[in-house]
């Protein structure tokens, strides 16, 4: 499902496609956060305007609401969502340990409270497999702990040992059911091990090579951008790429900032998502290559220029003047032509740094992007 294209002869960074069963994926690649089945306030013919290729699913947000029983009728989340490009749907355990109050950990799965109703739940390794089946995404996550930072090593230790036992289950849930993507008009889904571990290099290592030996279609980092400084979230990737395999994509989740993703790109991450482009633009920011703007600022009252000059098409007539007026008086378009903004700037990041790979320019592009972007950031 993923064939690599090429990798720049300077840098780790490499260009592929993923090949899934709602089409074709080009990587690297910036994934929109769609939660409970949207992207905030985008219609899907606008993410496809602006080169969104795969969007994400939320399984534990979905689960409770409007549950599987629902989107099965429509055959699957694509059907219910009417999104027919690929989708990804994350596993619900980082929700079930971040929202689900009073949850309780077992090596059977984690007992849980709804956080909408407080309703009493149970999920572990098959059932986030099998709602995920039942959502039809083409990638599904493996149901994983993700544990909290900072931690100590006995903690990261037996974490780690329940992440692991946690695969196994699903690798043999995956083996006895597939093919059974219900919304897949291939019944093909694809699984990514999760590699945790928190900051120790050698259980990083330990996961990601156990992970590799139980052959998922690909691999992510999981367990970064959960409170550790920057340093910490670039060492975990680094004590972890080295032992996943480079014929299987790689993706880095919850991750990041535009500098932080094109240094991880450089390292040889594939795949991104982030919900910071969508949460900035309901904060009233645009994202520019001179750094965020924060629209909100009275010296914008005036301002009579765009947004910046790469963004979305959709977006070019507004001046930054009526933007932040907008912003001041909570008007639901001000919120949403900033959406539309962050987003293709994000996704017109990754299109770069897919061409420079190709032409063997990545490096000097990283740098003079980042260089612009931290300097004038305000």
């Amino acid at each position: 499902m993923f064939t690599l294209h090429s990798t720049c002869p300077h840098t780790a960074a490499r260009r592929g496609t993923l090949d899934l069963a709602h089409g074709k994926v080009e990587t690297p690649i910036f994934m929109p956060v769609g939660t409970q089945g949207t992207v905030k306030s985008v219609h899907p013919e606008e993410l496809i305007q602006l080169g969104a290729q795969i969007i994400l699913g939320n399984t534990y947000h979905l689960n409770l609401r409007p549950g599987t029983e629902v989107i099965r009728e429509f055959g699957g989340l694509h059907g219910f969502s009417t999104w027919d490009r690929p989708i990804l749907t994350d596993s619900g355990g980082y929700q079930v340990f971040s929202l689900g109050s009073l949850n309780k950990i077992t090596p059977q799965g984690v007992h849980f409270k709804s956080h909408l109703d407080g309703a009493a739940l149970f999920i572990g390794p098959e059932e986030s497999m099998e709602i995920q089946s039942t959502l039809g995404s083409d990638i599904a996550m493996l149901f994983d702990e993700c544990p909290p930072y900072p931690c100590e090593r006995k903690y990261a230790e037996d974490s780690l040992d329940l992440t692991l036992a946690w695969a196994k289950r699903c690798r043999s849930f995956i083996d006895k059911n597939a093919p059974s993507a219900s919304g897949n008009p291939t019944g093909t889904q694809h699984h990514f091990g999760i590699v945790q571990g928190s900051v120790y290099a050698d259980l990083r290592e330990r996961c990601a090579r156990e992970l590799t030996d139980m052959d998922f279609s690909g691999y992510a980092i999981g367990g970064v951008s959960v409170g550790e400084p920057e340093d910490e979230m670039m060492k975990a990737v680094d004590h972890s790429i080295p032992f996943l395999p480079q014929t299987k994509p790689r993706y880095a989740m919850g991750l990041g900032t535009p500098p932080q993703i094109l240094e991880m790109i450089s390292k040889g991450v594939d795949m991104f998502d982030c919900v910071l482009p969508t949460r900035l633009a309901r904060h009233g920011t645009a994202l520019t290559p001179d750094g965020p703007l924060n629209l909100k600022n009275a010296r914008f009252r005036h301002d009579q220029s765009p947004l910046s000059e790469t963004t979305a098409p959709s977006c070019q007539r507004f001046s930054r003047a009526y933007v932040h007026h907008l912003i001041r008086a909570k008007e639901i378009l001000g919120m949403r032509i900033l959406t539309l903004h962050n987003l293709a700037f994000y996704l017109d990041l990754v299109a770069s740094a897919r061409q420079h790979i190709a032409a063997g320019t990545f490096p000097e592009f990283k740098n003079e992007f980042t260089s612009r972007y931290l300097k004038k950031a305000s």
